[in-house]
């Protein structure tokens, strides 16, 4: 059903020559310079980059869906963007040359967070409950399929409206019995306004019912069907930074401190380790190595999207993701 998605878009296309000089390809990240970004810069500074003949400039982002305009118009080559997102894009842009070519968030980070205080434990603990979301926020997005997943009386929760800044504190001072977040950046944000550790239930929607991907990384596919080698090249140096961080993340995280210098090194050093631990080093990945996919899962994964979205184009002929510019995998495993 889902081949043609991961059909290899780069296959048959010949192979630029390879430049003497360093390629300078430009990296758009979804957001700002926190812990799980650390392993991109210690492909820079461990020259990684370097060594597959690539100069990288890393910029912050500003959310989910930052990268992908950037990559659509070639401002940037290179990109980390949520791949929900990313089929949304696709469905009401088709033909947009941009395509993901690297899983990096086996199990997204999509989450609700309650208080074990305020009775959210479980799914179900929600019903009866308020629920703080921001209307932009990519893990309320995922909600009603979570909802369906686990057979959530949608109209006992109260929902309220929050804004980004204001999300953890009305959890934190019990305006709200949980929110919807990121599971790495909610749970620390609430650690550092006092919520007792004890006190946090971190509900993973991919724990509950939901296929969904998370955060891969994305490439203009004008740039990578003239350049292959490049993107695979650059794809190398990625595996090589998560496998480094996973391995020493005190190490990773003073390579992101030489850019945000103003950051909590212990606090972001955590949320690293909690993006790790529950995003990307997972089973599949210990087995199969960064960066893939499982085509009867992106099928599932399409089909909770569907309930909650209409797609305009035939989801199964969308370009969503190339295997084609992935480094062999021994060079992707990451233990």
């Amino acid at each position: 059903m889902f081949n043609r998605i991961i059909a290899g878009l780069g296959l048959g296309v010949a192979f630029a020559t390879a430049a003497a000089a360093q390629t300078e390809t430009p990296f758009a990240l979804d957001w700002k310079f926190e812990g799980p970004a650390a392993p991109y810069f210690v492909a820079v500074d461990k020259g990684y980059f370097a060594d597959q003949g690539l100069t990288v400039e890393i910029a912050e982002g500003a959310g989910s869906l930052d990268a992908i305009p950037k990559v659509a118009t070639g401002a940037f080559p290179f990109g980390f963007a949520d791949i929900n997102s990313l089929v949304k894009f696709l469905d009401q842009n088709p033909g947009a040359p941009v395509t993901a070519v690297m899983m990096i968030y086996d199990k997204p980070p999509f989450a609700v967070i309650g208080r074990k205080s305020l009775g959210v434990e479980v799914p179900k603990d929600l019903e009866g409950k308020v629920l703080g979301a921001p209307p932009p926020d990519g893990a309320w997005a995922q909600f009603p399929a979570f909802a369906t997943a686990n057979d959530l009386d949608v109209g006992a929760i109260t929902v309220e409206p929050v804004g980004f800044p204001t999300r953890e504190p009305m959890l934190a001072e019990g305006n709200v019995a949980a929110i919807t977040g990121f599971s790495f950046s909610s749970y620390l944000n609430l650690v550092r306004l006092g919520v007792p550790e004890d006190d946090i239930s971190t509900i993973l929607m991919a724990d509950y019912g939901l296929a969904l991907y998370g955060n891969a990384v994305i490439v203009n596919t004008d740039f990578a069907a003239a350049n292959p080698e490049v993107v695979t090249g650059f794809l190398t140096a990625i595996a090589a930074g998560w496998k480094d961080a996973i391995v020493d993340p005190e190490g990773a995280i003073a390579s992101l401190i030489e850019r945000n210098p103003a950051a909590d090194a212990a606090l972001e050093q955590r949320r690293l380790q909690l993006s790790i631990d529950a995003n990307v080093l997972t089973d599949w990945v210990k087995a199969n190595g960064l960066g893939g996919i499982d085509a009867d899962r992106m099928a599932k994964a399409m089909d909770q999207i569907g309930e909650t979205y209409e797609f305009v184009t035939d989801p199964d002929a969308m370009p969503l993701f190339s295997d084609a510019y992935l480094p062999a995998a021994e060079a992707r495993m990451l233990q």
